[in-house]
C-alpha cells in the first residue's frame, strides 16, 4: 500500500494520501493547502484521486477540497463546518472558504471503502462536533488516522466554537485507547506515534 505524508500550509498539516498501488486509484485525506504539491505526489505515483476525506472541517484540513473533482467526506456534524466560513474558521486565518464540492455524509462505525481500501469511521467529538479518526487494517499493521483529535504527546485544541475538552478526552479514552498499543497513528500535525506510547506518556491522559 501506499502511504504518503504531504506536510501544507502555515499550519503544517499533514495531508495524506492513499492508494494501494502504483497506478491505481487513491484517497486524500486533509487536503489543507498547496494544491500543487499534493498533485505533484499524485503523479510521481501515477495516481488517480477518487475522494477527499476530512476528518474534521477547519480551514487547514479542507483548504483545497475542491481542487481534486471528486467527492469530498466529512461527519454528517461537520457538514456545516464545510459550508460556513465562519464556523470553518477560515473567516478569520485566510480567505473566506466555503466547500462546493459535493458532501458525503459520515458516521459513526460506517465502513467506507474507497479505492480498494476499507477504512472504519470513528466518530472523536471534541474538537469539533463532528472530528473523525479512520482506522485502516493493512499488511499486517493497523494504522489510525487521528485528525486534531490525538497527537504525539498532546490531544486537539479546545477552545474554538464547537469544541469540547471532555468529550474529546472521552473519546480519545474510549474509542482511540482501546485499539492495539502498536496500532501506527498519523496525526493531523506533528510526527507519528503510536497508541501504545500515548497511553503510557500522553500527559493529557495519563
Amino acid at each position: 500500500m501506499i502511504l504518503e505524508t504531504v506536510c501544507v500550509g502555515e499550519l503544517q498539516v499533514n495531508c495524506y494520501i492513499l492508494a494501494l498501488s502504483e497506478s491505481a486509484e487513491a484517497i486524500i485525506i486533509d487536503p489543507g493547502e498547496q494544491k500543487d504539491k499534493i498533485l505533484r505526489v499524485l503523479a510521481r505515483h501515477k495516481l488517480k484521486p477518487i475522494a477527499v476525506i476530512n476528518t474534521h472541517g477547519h480551514i487547514d484540513h479542507i483548504g483545497c477540497d475542491d481542487g481534486f473533482a471528486v467527492p469530498v467526506y466529512a461527519h454528517e456534524k461537520d457538514v456545516a463546518l464545510l459550508k460556513d466560513s465562519r464556523l470553518n474558521l477560515s473567516d478569520f486565518l485566510s480567505a473566506p472558504l466555503s466547500v462546493k464540492s459535493e458532501i458525503k455524509q459520515l458516521r459513526d462505525g460506517q465502513m467506507l471503502k474507497l479505492a480498494g481500501i476499507e477504512l472504519e469511521v470513528i466518530h472523536t467529538p471534541g474538537h469539533t462536533p463532528g472530528g473523525i479518526c479512520l482506522l485502516v487494517k493493512a499488511e499486517g499493521r493497523d494504522i489510525l488516522f487521528s485528525g486534531d483529535s490525538l497527537f504525539h504527546g498532546s490531544v486537539g485544541r479546545t477552545d474554538f466554537e464547537g469544541a469540547d475538552e471532555a468529550s474529546l478526552l472521552k473519546s480519545i479514552r474510549e474509542k482511540l485507547l482501546i485499539l492495539a498499543d502498536e496500532t501506527v497513528v498519523y496525526p493531523g500535525h506533528g510526527p507519528t506515534t503510536t497508541i501504545g506510547y500515548e497511553r503510557k506518556h500522553n500527559p493529557f491522559l495519563t
